[in-house]
Protein backbone atom coordinates (compact mmCIF):
# COMPACT_ATOMS: atom_id res chain seq x y z
CA UNK A 1 0.00 0.00 0.00
CA UNK A 2 1.08 3.50 -0.71
CA UNK A 3 0.18 6.14 1.89
CA UNK A 4 -1.04 9.28 0.16
CA UNK A 5 -1.67 11.63 3.10
CA UNK A 6 0.69 14.44 2.11
CA UNK A 7 -0.54 14.56 -1.48
CA UNK A 8 -4.19 14.69 -0.43
CA UNK A 9 -3.41 17.31 2.22
CA UNK A 10 -1.59 19.43 -0.39
CA UNK A 11 -4.62 19.20 -2.66
CA UNK A 12 -6.64 20.70 0.21
CA UNK A 13 -4.06 23.46 0.78
CA UNK A 14 -2.49 21.91 3.87
CA UNK A 15 1.29 22.13 3.59
CA UNK A 16 2.54 21.52 7.14
CA UNK A 17 2.02 18.64 9.52
CA UNK A 18 1.36 21.09 12.35
CA UNK A 19 -1.55 22.55 10.41
CA UNK A 20 -2.92 19.06 9.74
CA UNK A 21 -2.51 18.17 13.41
CA UNK A 22 -4.45 21.30 14.40
CA UNK A 23 -7.29 20.43 11.99
CA UNK A 24 -7.43 16.87 13.31
CA UNK A 25 -7.58 18.18 16.90
CA UNK A 26 -10.46 20.43 15.85
CA UNK A 27 -12.26 17.33 14.55
CA UNK A 28 -11.73 15.49 17.84
CA UNK A 29 -8.55 13.53 17.10
CA UNK A 30 -5.62 14.45 19.35
CA UNK A 31 -2.40 13.12 17.82
CA UNK A 32 1.02 13.43 19.42
CA UNK A 33 3.70 15.31 17.51
CA UNK A 34 5.64 12.07 17.04
CA UNK A 35 2.69 10.15 15.64
CA UNK A 36 1.77 13.05 13.36
CA UNK A 37 5.33 13.18 12.10
CA UNK A 38 5.23 9.45 11.33
CA UNK A 39 1.91 9.79 9.49
CA UNK A 40 3.15 12.82 7.56
CA UNK A 41 6.60 11.57 6.53
CA UNK A 42 6.12 7.85 5.95
CA UNK A 43 3.73 4.98 5.51
CA UNK A 44 2.21 3.85 8.80
CA UNK A 45 2.39 0.16 9.57
CA UNK A 46 -0.92 0.41 11.42
CA UNK A 47 -3.68 2.96 11.71
CA UNK A 48 -6.86 2.78 13.74
CA UNK A 49 -10.01 2.84 11.65
CA UNK A 50 -11.46 5.55 13.89
CA UNK A 51 -8.39 7.71 13.22
CA UNK A 52 -8.59 7.02 9.49
CA UNK A 53 -12.23 8.08 9.51
CA UNK A 54 -11.39 11.44 11.11
CA UNK A 55 -8.47 12.00 8.71
CA UNK A 56 -10.77 11.30 5.77
CA UNK A 57 -13.37 13.67 7.20
CA UNK A 58 -10.84 16.50 7.58
CA UNK A 59 -9.45 15.93 4.08
CA UNK A 60 -12.91 15.36 2.57
CA UNK A 61 -11.94 12.05 0.99
CA UNK A 62 -12.43 8.31 1.36
CA UNK A 63 -9.86 5.72 2.52
CA UNK A 64 -9.15 4.66 -1.08
CA UNK A 65 -7.74 8.13 -1.70
CA UNK A 66 -5.25 7.74 1.14
CA UNK A 67 -4.44 4.04 0.73
CA UNK A 68 -3.39 3.22 -2.82
CA UNK A 69 -3.10 -0.47 -3.65
CA UNK A 70 0.09 -1.70 -5.31
CA UNK A 71 -0.72 -5.17 -6.68
CA UNK A 72 2.71 -5.52 -8.31
CA UNK A 73 4.33 -5.49 -4.85
CA UNK A 74 1.98 -8.24 -3.69
CA UNK A 75 2.78 -10.31 -6.77
CA UNK A 76 6.52 -9.83 -6.22
CA UNK A 77 6.23 -11.30 -2.71
CA UNK A 78 4.64 -14.55 -3.87
CA UNK A 79 7.08 -17.44 -3.97
CA UNK A 80 7.40 -18.92 -7.46
CA UNK A 81 6.24 -22.49 -8.05
CA UNK A 82 8.95 -25.13 -8.24
CA UNK A 83 8.45 -25.75 -11.95
CA UNK A 84 8.61 -22.01 -12.64
CA UNK A 85 11.84 -21.66 -10.65
CA UNK A 86 13.56 -24.20 -12.85
CA UNK A 87 12.39 -22.65 -16.11
CA UNK A 88 12.52 -19.04 -14.92
CA UNK A 89 8.99 -18.23 -15.99
CA UNK A 90 6.28 -16.46 -14.09
CA UNK A 91 3.42 -18.67 -12.95
CA UNK A 92 0.28 -18.74 -15.05
CA UNK A 93 -2.78 -17.35 -13.28
CA UNK A 94 -5.30 -19.86 -12.01
CA UNK A 95 -8.62 -19.42 -13.75
CA UNK A 96 -11.73 -20.56 -11.92
CA UNK A 97 -14.84 -21.02 -13.99
CA UNK A 98 -18.26 -21.52 -12.44
CA UNK A 99 -20.19 -24.68 -13.18
CA UNK A 100 -23.88 -24.28 -13.86
CA UNK A 101 -26.62 -26.84 -13.95
CA UNK A 102 -27.46 -29.83 -11.81
CA UNK A 103 -24.04 -31.37 -11.48
CA UNK A 104 -22.42 -28.68 -9.39
CA UNK A 105 -20.77 -31.16 -7.07
CA UNK A 106 -19.44 -33.36 -9.87
CA UNK A 107 -15.68 -33.16 -10.45
CA UNK A 108 -14.52 -31.18 -13.50
CA UNK A 109 -13.99 -33.15 -16.71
Amino acid sequence: MQWNLRMRAAERGIWKSTEMRRLLAGAGLEISAGKMSALWTGTPTTIRLDDLEVICSVLDCDPATLLICEPEKVAARRPPKEQDQAVGQTPAPVVTTPRFGRHRSAPPL
